[in-house]
């Protein structure tokens, strides 16, 4: 396509876009509310997957200690837990030090529960040397005296997988039925753009116009009509993302998980979110071509 023919093309679009006002803004809303939400589901996704990720992968299995054990069996069942060869370090942390992170976490408010209310146990942490390790740490710590439960981040894993498959499906469909009205509101706004220049087309194919030719300014309609859609997702999902990324850090400041860091996360969710408005406003231009123009 020779340059001054694509540039003649670009600037129909916009006229068409400017000549059909309200069903333009019918059509960019459409592909706006779409790509909000696609945005947000994928930012939810994405970090709730890297979080499980992060929770399977933890080496860490905290052995909890039975209520009332001595500081001589606590001694016994840690060398009972260093001869494992699977055991790389242990750490002990005291039920008060573990109320300490809850608060920090949590709130003040659970500072009721200090001294004999404790409802917490003492722990031993024990850091497995390889991920893959850390189940089997947790099941023979389990079977050992004074041991009231042994938690590894598979478990909490496990249910985050059933949580994020739901998620999945849910998020797929809602997303698949919002693209469907996108491209319906772009087709017709296209529809109508095509019936009000019929005669003007009806001359083009009649003086030699090729398909291609007539075409093409509708697709760029509904191109830019995605593209124009897509600004204010990517202006909330951004900001939106940072905000939130900044106060669940906070959150998470005492845990060894991390959301995904905004710069290159945002870049990747931006270009798709681009991608899919053009690629939705262009699909809906072509599906008016072929049912209304009928070249």
């Amino acid at each position: 396509m020779k340059l001054a023919t694509f540039k003649r093309h670009l600037i129909e679009s916009f006229k068409s876009l400017k000549r059909n006002g309200w069903m333009s803004v019918a059509a960019f809303s459409a592909v706006t509310v779409t790509l909000l939400l696609v945005g947000v589901l994928l930012s939810v996704l994405m970090n709730v997957n890297k979080i499980a990720a992060d929770v399977e992968n933890d080496v860490q299995v905290r052995v909890l200690i039975n209520r009332g054990t001595t500081q001589a069996q606590q001694t016994k069942l840690k060398n009972k837990l260093e001869k494992l060869a699977e055991v790389k370090k242990i750490t002990f942390s005291s039920k008060e030090n573990e109320l300490s992170k809850v608060v920090k976490s949590y709130g003040k408010g659970f500072k009721l529960f200090g001294g004999d209310g404790n409802p917490l146990y003492d722990v031993f942490i024990v850091q497995a040397k390889k991920p893959q390790q850390t189940v089997r740490v947790a099941q023979q710590a389990k079977k050992m005296s004074f041991v009231y439960d042994a938690k590894y981040g598979g478990t909490s894993a496990k249910k985050m997988f059933a949580i994020v498959d739901n998620i999945q499906k849910w998020g797929l469909g809602i997303s698949l039925l919002l693209l469907f009205v996108a491209v319906f509101l772009i087709s017709n706004t296209i529809r109508i753009t095509i019936l009000s220049r019929q005669n003007e087309i009806s001359i083009m194919r009649l003086v030699g116009a090729t398909n291609s030719f007539i075409r093409w300014p509708f697709i760029l309609e509904g191109a830019w009509t995605g593209l124009f859609g897509a600004v204010i997702p990517l202006v909330i999902v951004n900001f939106g993302y940072v905000w939130t990324h900044r106060v669940l850090s906070q959150a998470l400041a005492s845990t060894s998980y991390r959301l995904l860091t905004p710069g290159t996360f945002l870049l990747e969710i931006d270009a798709l979110l681009i991608l899919i408005g053009i690629f939705i406003g262009a699909l809906g231009a072509g599906f008016s071509m072929r049912r209304f123009l009928k070249i």
